[in-house]
């Protein structure tokens, strides 16, 4: 399974025992589902478990309705409804809502204790939320086609601190989150502390990743840096061996000189502690570059 599937599997089988907090799940299948009016309200889920737990809320309520399963050519869906006539009008009384609203605004009345805002929110990401496999990028969101309810639902994820966004994507209205502690934190909240917790490993890892592969391309970097100087100082100390001018040089030079030679492929902190006694990096530098100027004012001079 995806990493956004295995998220709401274990939001499906969260315990919710609260009345209230039930009454909230509901609350949140019914606005996030296909459709909630006068007509009643119907969920529809690739999930078996995630319909089975909008049944069990509604039927904690004393609300019941029918879960039929239904063949696409994409494969089975899973649909729970509400639309006996009774059933849908107790259940409009239990939500405090005519259904005959002209838009969709949250009740906030419904959430009676700290839980019941998570029992809601969970049940809206099963209803129309999807999160990004971390390994990717961090990207959690809930889409609905009410404007309304979007703003209210993003304010409500703004009371509790999630730092949400609210875009418009092909005339649905998303609310967003993108930052990967926000995202953490609104996965416990919904009751996916596995996912939580799979997330922040997936973090640590990729960050371990990327600081390993700077490393590496740093440390290439250096290397090929180092190639390139020693090159260019044995070009410099050839060029001065054929024109027989290395022999006058000062004895420093010299040594310097035949050390390269002897050990062409040494960066140059290692190749300054093998001389007797060990000089410094930064003398052994200003040496191969006295050598390399000397050989450029040479070849100068004996250009046409």
């Amino acid at each position: 399974m995806s990493f956004a599937q295995d998220v709401k599997q274990e939001i499906a089988a969260r315990k919710i025992t609260r009345p209230c907090c039930s009454l909230a799940a509901c609350y949140g299948f019914a606005c996030f589902g296909r459709y909630f009016d006068q007509n009643g309200t119907v969920l529809q889920t690739e999930s078996l478990p995630v319909a089975q737990l909008a049944r069990r809320m509604f039927a904690l309520n004393g609300i019941q309705g029918e879960l039929v399963e239904k063949n696409r050519p994409s494969g089975s869906i899973w649909e729970f409804a509400v639309k006996e006539p009774t059933q849908v009008a107790h259940l409009l009384q239990l939500l405090g809502h005519t259904g005959q609203e002209a838009s969709l605004r949250i009740n906030p009345r419904l959430f009676r204790c700290p839980q019941c805002a998570s029992a809601y929110v969970g049940a809206a990401f099963l209803c129309c939320g999807t999160v990004t496999d971390p390994q990717k990028e961090y990207h959690l969101e809930f889409m609905t086609g009410r404007l309304n309810l979007a703003k209210d639902f993003e304010a409500l994820l703004a009371e509790h601190e999630f730092r949400p966004h609210r875009t418009r994507r092909k005339g649905m209205n998303v609310v967003y989150l993108k930052a990967s502690e926000p995202i953490e934190d609104i996965l416990t909240f919904m009751g996916a502390t596995g996912g939580a917790m799979e997330m922040m490993n997936r973090k640590v890892y990729k960050e371990l990743r990327n600081k390993t592969n700077r490393l590496n391309n740093c440390d290439t970097a250096n290397m090929d840096k180092t190639a390139t100087a020693n090159v260019q100082a044995l070009r410099a100390i050839a060029f001065l061996e054929e024109n027989d001018a290395l022999d006058a040089l000062p004895d420093t030079l010299r040594q310097a000189a035949a050390m390269r030679r002897q050990y062409p492929d040494l960066p140059l902190a290692a190749l300054a502690a093998r001389f007797d006694p060990p000089i410094s990096k930064s003398g052994l530098s200003h040496r191969f570059k006295k050598l390399e100027s000397i050989a450029a004012q040479m070849q100068e001079k004996q250009k046409p």
